[in-house]
């Protein structure tokens, strides 16, 4: 069965995602937004990395409904689309504080 380019990228989200929020980011001994955000980083570049090499070089048009775009466009876009309602739930769920600093107790 053949699916489409997008479809690709939307699995390997969804897979890495899913890893992420349901396997590593629960193990974290220190659930914080900057842990989160730092792991978050490396997966992304992961999934660019992987994209790239389905993708790099075929010349293959991504449709992001009101414009087309590359590969490394369409996956760093809907990777923020789709971790973004993950993130708030999970930061509920662990009672994240959002504003990025670990510190916060250690200001003068």
């Amino acid at each position: 069965m053949q699916t489409t380019p997008e479809l690709q990228i939307l699995i390997l989200n969804a897979t890495i995602l899913g890893i992420a929020y349901y396997g590593i980011y629960p193990t974290l001994r220190e659930k914080t937004a900057n842990r989160i955000v730092t792991v978050d980083f490396v997966l992304s570049v992961l999934a660019l990395c992987v994209a790239g090499a389905w993708f790099w070089g075929t010349g293959v048009s991504f449709n992001m409904l009101l414009f087309h775009g590359n590969w490394a466009l369409f996956t760093i876009i809907t990777m923020m689309l789709m971790e973004i309602p993950l993130f708030i739930h999970f930061a509920r769920r662990y009672g994240i504080k959002l504003t990025f600093d670990d510190d916060e107790d250690d200001r003068v």
